[in-house]
C-alpha cells in the first residue's frame, strides 16, 4: 500500500478516476465519462496500481473485472468524493437540487409485479418534473445482484417486494396489496363457491410463477407457503411476469399475486379475480437504497417522486371483484 509520502501526491481527481474505472470496468468508457483520453486514464490506472499494490482491473473475456481490493475501495472512494463535494461546494448546497435543470442519469431497478401502469406513470412523471434527466430502467432478475449494484453506485434505487427486505439497506414502504388469484373465466375456481375453493384444491391446481429474483431462493408466495408447510404445483416459470395474464386466459393456470396487478386485466381479458383460499400477509412493495446515496439531494428527490407515483397509482387502482 501507499507510504505516507505517497498520500501527499494523491489529488482528488485521482480518486474520481479510481471510482470511475471500477464502476465502468473499462478504460475507454472511463475516459469518455471523465472527458479525458484513453492514454491519460491508462497512465492514471498504472499510478493507482502502484499506489495500492493491486492490479485493480484484470482481463476477463472481452472485458475487465474489478479485483476484490478494487471493490473494497469503491465505497470509501465514493464517500470521499461526496464529502469533498459537500466541503467545497457551499453554493451548490445552498441552491439545492433543481430537477427542472438537472441532466443527471437516474438508474432504477424494478420488478414488474407491482402494477403494469407503475413504471410508465413513473417515467411520465419524472420527465414532466425533470425534462433533461435521463432514465435507465433495469429489470430485477436472478442474474442481477441488486445489493451489490446499490453498494457500488451502479443503480440509485431498487423497487420490489420482499417478505423481509435486506437489513443493511435503507427502505421506504410504497404500498401494500391483497394477494388474490387470477384465473381464466372458465376455470373451475371461477365457478366454485367460496366454501368449495379450499386450500387443498388451490394447491392441487397448476400454477404459474416468476423465476427467482435472487439465486435459487423462492419468491414471496412460495416462501410463505413453505413457512406453513405447504407447496403448490408450479408448472410454468417465467421471467416475463407481464405476460402471465395472457397465459392464464388461455389455460387452467392459476396466478397468485397482488390485486392491483390483476385488476388491470379483468376488463381486457377473459380472466377473473378470485380470493386466495390460503391466508397470506399483505404483499408489500418497497424502494431500497444504499447509504452511498442516502444524503444525496438528487436521490432524495427521486425517492419522493417514486413515493408520490406509487401513492397515486394505488389510489386510482381498479380494485376488481373477488368472490
Amino acid at each position: 500500500m501507499a507510504e505516507r509520502s505517497d498520500f501527499d501526491k494523491i489529488e482528488l481527481h485521482l480518486i474520481r478516476v479510481l471510482q470511475t474505472l471500477i464502476t465502468e470496468r473499462s478504460v475507454s468508457r472511463a475516459a469518455m465519462r471523465l472527458r479525458s483520453t484513453q492514454p491519460a486514464v491508462s497512465a492514471q490506472l498504472k499510478r493507482l496500481r502502484a499506489l495500492t499494490g493491486d492490479p485493480l482491473l484484470v482481463r476477463s473475456g472481452n472485458g475487465m473485472t474489478p479485483t476484490e481490493t478494487a471493490l473494497q475501495l469503491l465505497d470509501p472512494a465514493s464517500r470521499l468524493l461526496q464529502d469533498a463535494d459537500r466541503l467545497f461546494s457551499p453554493r451548490a448546497r445552498a441552491r439545492g437540487f433543481a430537477p427542472a435543470e438537472t441532466a443527471l442519469t437516474f438508474r432504477i431497478a424494478a420488478s414488474d409485479y407491482l402494477d403494469p401502469l407503475f413504471l410508465p406513470e413513473l417515467v411520465a412523471h419524472l420527465k414532466r418534473e425533470a425534462p433533461l434527466a435521463r432514465l435507465e430502467l433495469l429489470p430485477l432478475s436472478g442474474a442481477f445482484d441488486y445489493r451489490r449494484s446499490l453498494a457500488q453506485g451502479q443503480v440509485d434505487l431498487v423497487i420490489g417486494n420482499w417478505l423481509e427486505p435486506p437489513g443493511e439497506l435503507h427502505l421506504g414502504r410504497l404500498m401494500s396489496d391483497e394477494i388474490v388469484c387470477l384465473v381464466a373465466e372458465d376455470h373451475p375456481a371461477a365457478r366454485m363457491t367460496a366454501r368449495a375453493w379450499t386450500p387443498e384444491r388451490y394447491l392441487e391446481c397448476q400454477h404459474v410463477a416468476p423465476t427467482p429474483l435472487h439465486g435459487n431462493t423462492p419468491g414471496v408466495i412460495d416462501e410463505h407457503l413453505a413457512s406453513l408447510g405447504l407447496r403448490r404445483d408450479v408448472v410454468v416459470k417465467s421471467a416475463h411476469f407481464s405476460l402471465f395474464p395472457l397465459m392464464v386466459a388461455g389455460s387452467l393456470l392459476v396466478l397468485t399475486t397482488g390485486r392491483l396487478f390483476c385488476s388491470r386485466y379483468v376488463d381486457s381479458l377473459p380472466v377473473r379475480i378470485v380470493r386466495c383460499p390460503v391466508a397470506f400477509p399483505p404483499l408489500t412493495y418497497y424502494q431500497l437504497w444504499h447509504e452511498l446515496t442516502h444524503a444525496s439531494a438528487a436521490n432524495r428527490w427521486l425517492r419522493e417522486q417514486v413515493r408520490e407515483v406509487a401513492r397515486n397509482v394505488a389510489g386510482h387502482g381498479m380494485p376488481g371483484r373477488a368472490r
